[in-house]
């Protein structure tokens, strides 16, 4: 949110931090919201050693087949957990796109376009950001790609 906030992206702002919630499906319940506007953040590594970020509907699974072509690679895995933080700066549960301590290359689900904006995780277990491809795309870059089951 402070990257939002220094440039003056307009965003809505959700905390669950007071409940239970802990999948992206409880999350999006708990906030109320459409399952397939609400986004999960996830972090592979590939054969060849490069890190790449899919950020897909909480409700549904990465195509690991689906999401190698997107990003010509031969294979990709989901990189492990203790992994995580070390490399993105972020722990699981609270691993946003935006603001990692490194870019990579990031593929948003095609079916984001279909929803007016996007809700992901703030970066912190408990919070979440909705804002819209447009405004996403001022803070970071990323393609958009049939990558789910």
């Amino acid at each position: 949110m402070r990257i939002l906030d220094q440039k003056k992206i307009a965003y809505q702002s959700y905390c669950y931090a007071d409940t239970q919630a802990v999948s992206g499906r409880e999350v999006a319940q708990v906030l109320n919201q459409n399952p397939a506007q609400v986004f999960k953040t996830l972090v592979t590594i590939s054969g060849t050693g490069e890190h790449f970020v899919f950020v897909i509907p909480v409700g549904k699974e990465l195509d690991l087949k689906k999401a190698a072509k997107a990003v010509k690679q031969k294979s990709i895995q989901m990189l492990k957990s203790r992994e995580l933080l070390p490399l993105t700066g972020y722990v699981h549960g609270g691993c946003s796109p935006i603001g990692m301590k490194k870019f990579f290359r990031t593929i948003i689900d095609s079916s984001a376009k279909d929803q007016k904006s996007v809700i992901f995780s703030a970066g912190k277990i408990g919070y979440q950001v909705e804002l819209t491809l447009a405004d996403l795309q001022k803070v970071i870059t990323f393609s958009l790609e049939d990558i789910i089951i």
